[in-house]
């Protein structure tokens, strides 16, 4: 089994919901391969930081029941005979739902800021651990048409890789790492013997641009998205230089 089909199959696996042959393959796979077993972990461990820090919220008793009352006169409406409903009845149900999905909105924007928040600490979690652990390129080159390559097969897309060594940046290699539950890429680079982990994946409804540096355990992190691509930056680098390496990422499309 290839790690791409481990890695999509990741989340089932860890919620018992493979087949038994299916979670055999994947569990053997695991046994040999560090990377999809420290994809694992990770995936546990996101699993458990949601389960601790998300907050749950009841509907008001209130609303609840009017909600209910609304749903058995829709329901009693529809059986015997035809009757007229109130006007009052479609205005009642209106504002419910117009309340429900202000409800929805509100939780929605602290789900994102929330979801935000467990990124930036997977990203310095996977910085760290591939400083610590060793396993810093899963692929060693600085060759961009050498480091692309590799993740053919790997990954279901083709990340943008850019070597910017004269500019005193230079591309050291890469590795397959996971974040937000999906395998990602992990491009590393240097400077000035400061390692720089830049975490790669398709874009889906992002804006193109990125946010100022924050800094979290010591390292600063900018978060981004261009060409398509997301962008997780993270590095004990300071602020600036890191800054002008951004502005490189962004402004260089990626060579074939």
């Amino acid at each position: 089994m290839l790690c791409r089909d481990v890695m999509a199959r990741l989340s089932p696996f860890l919620d018992n919901e493979l087949d038994p042959v299916a979670s055999r393959e994947v569990s053997q796979h695991l046994d040999s391969c560090a990377a999809c077993s420290a994809a694992l972990d990770q995936q546990r461990r996101l699993s458990e930081s949601l389960k601790r820090d998300l907050e749950y919220h009841r509907a008001p008793d209130l609303l609840r029941m009017r909600v209910a009352r609304e749903l058995r006169a829709s329901a009693q409406g529809g059986s015997g005979y035809a009757r007229p409903t109130p006007p009052w009845r479609f205005l009642s149900a209106a504002a419910a739902v117009m309340v429900v999905v202000g409800g929805v909105w509100m939780a929605g924007t602290l789900s994102r800021e929330r979801a935000t928040d467990l990124t930036v600490r997977e990203v310095v979690a996977g910085h760290i651990r591939s400083l610590m652990a060793n396993h810093l390129t899963d692929v060693a080159s600085t060759d961009q048409h050498t480091v692309k390559p590799w993740f053919a097969g790997r990954l279901d897309f083709s990340p943008p890789v850019s070597d910017f060594a004269e500019a005193g940046y230079p591309l050291v290699g890469g590795r397959l790492d996971y974040l937000q539950g999906h395998p990602v890429a992990a491009l590393v680079y240097l400077r000035h013997k400061h390692t720089i982990n830049v975490f790669v994946w398709p874009a889906t409804n992002e804006q193109e641009g990125f946010a100022p540096a924050m800094t979290r355990q010591g390292f600063h992190v900018i978060h981004g998205a261009s060409a398509g691509m997301v962008y997780w930056l993270v590095s004990d680098l300071n602020s600036d230089e890191l800054g002008n390496f951004v502005r490189m990422v962004a402004a260089r499309p990626a060579k074939p």
